[in-house]
């Protein structure tokens, strides 16, 4: 594991990773406690997708994908999924830092319609927990298709630009990838919204399913 980190997680990674979280925290205006986690998502999932498109296509890049072949398919995988888990904890770690840096140099106020603060914190926790696993492995696999963390980037900003506007709203509704983002905070949609969430779950696992195929063919 000790291994897999010092591959995921050098310096210039964390410094930028950090840079644009406090940033964001420092520039994106909130009034209300329950804007932060919407300020937070969808910023968190392209940066998410940038940490995590190198994931493995450096293997590819540096030629040391031609040792990673000599190995059992198992361990392969079990290397990537160590790689994404360790991106995405440390991820997961900065929002989590990031909600509170809002409170310290925004002090936002609590809206009288929402639920309470903790409950509030909980709804994000889980939202962003399934977005940062969800955009890691979505980044990662289509750069091992292309071979390229360029294309993986690029397709994953394509989708991003698709469910994270009006369109993407009004058509996907509570199935949009965003549906925390664009959720009735004065519960008249009920907890609809975790239908997104679980679409984002559905193909997290189908993505993991299928690494084994796809790094027998293009890794």
């Amino acid at each position: 594991m000790g291994k897999e980190t010092k591959i995921v997680l050098p310096f210039y990674k964390l410094a930028y990773a950090v840079s644009f979280i406090v940033i964001l925290s420092l520039i994106r205006g909130v009034t209300y406690t329950y804007e932060i986690g919407i300020a937070l998502e969808a910023p968190m999932a392209m940066l998410v997708t940038v940490f995590c498109a190198d994931t493995y296509v450096q293997e590819i890049v540096s030629k040391r994908s031609e040792v990673h072949r000599l190995y059992p398919m198992k361990k392969r995988v079990c290397s990537i999924g160590k790689r994404l888990l360790i991106q995405s904890a440390f991820l997961l770690l900065l929002a989590v830092i990031g909600y509170g840096l809002f409170f310290v140099f925004q002090k936002p106020y609590t809206h009288p319609i929402t639920e309470n603060e903790a409950k509030q914190f909980a709804v994000y926790f889980f939202a962003i927990t399934v977005t940062t696993f969800f955009w890691g492995v979505l980044s990662n696999t289509l750069s091992l298709v292309f071979r390229n963390m360029w294309a993986g980037i690029g397709g994953c900003l394509l989708l991003w630009l698709s469910t994270y506007s009006a369109g993407g709203e009004r058509y996907l509704g509570a199935w949009n990838l965003f549906s925390y983002s664009f959720r009735n905070i004065e519960g008249h949609g009920g907890v609809t919204w975790i239908y997104g969430k679980v679409l984002s779950i559905g193909v997290y696992v189908v993505l993991l399913a299928g690494l084994p195929k796809i790094l027998e063919e293009r890794g």
